[in-house]
């Protein structure tokens, strides 16, 4: 099962004289991990390479290291502890002594997935989107319950008849859910999913 990170974490190694600095946040979009990059790289470091994995989407790079072997070997390493949604930074200040291209691929890979696996994470479970109503005369009730049945509110509307929800719910419990949602507004709201 995919895990997340459940806030940043941090590991530092020195490797034949050269620092390195692995930093990893969770991310719940592109400019979530972009604007994780731009805050934590540093200008006076030799490089600052990464790479990020948000379901399906995912980026890396080297900045100026050989080709593949910063980027590639950090996105190797969220993938290998089965992250996602989650960005990492490694940072390398040069001490002297060239590694080679095996060698920079082990210390970045192997940084980041040292931060990976001490980083506190939990296991992602698959949620649905669902849009829901409700009448105007439930809506306390009905979302109270929602709420402590597990549902997320993502928005709400208003229109003549009541309230629509955008919902996030657990895969697992959409269908008592939908019976919940069903029995306290007495089936006079309407309930639909949508995947991811």
């Amino acid at each position: 099962m995919p895990q997340a990170l459940t806030g940043p974490a941090r590991h530092e190694a020195d490797i034949r004289k050269s620092r390195f600095v692995a930093l990893a946040a969770p991310i719940d979009s592109a400019q979530a991990a972009q604007a994780f990059l731009d805050t934590h790289r540093d200008p006076q470091a030799t490089h600052n390479c990464w790479a990020w994995r948000l379901g399906d989407q995912y980026r890396f790079n080297d900045d100026g290291e050989p080709g593949g072997t910063a980027g590639r070997p950090i996105l190797q390493a969220i993938e290998s502890q089965d992250c996602d949604r989650v960005a990492v930074l490694v940072i390398r200040w040069f001490g002297g002594i060239k590694l080679g291209t095996g060698g920079l691929a082990r210390a970045y890979g192997g940084t980041a997935a040292e931060c990976l696996r001490v980083a506190d994470k939990i296991v992602l479970r698959e949620e649905y989107r669902v849009c829901c109503s409700c009448p105007y005369s439930d809506i306390d009730r009905v979302q109270a319950r929602l709420l402590a049945a597990g549902a997320r509110i993502e928005s709400s509307r208003f229109d003549t008849d009541g309230v629509v929800w955008d919902l996030r719910v657990v895969k697992e419990d959409e269908a008592a859910l939908r019976a919940l949602h069903a029995d306290q507004t007495r089936g006079r709201g309407d309930w639909s999913v949508r995947r991811g």
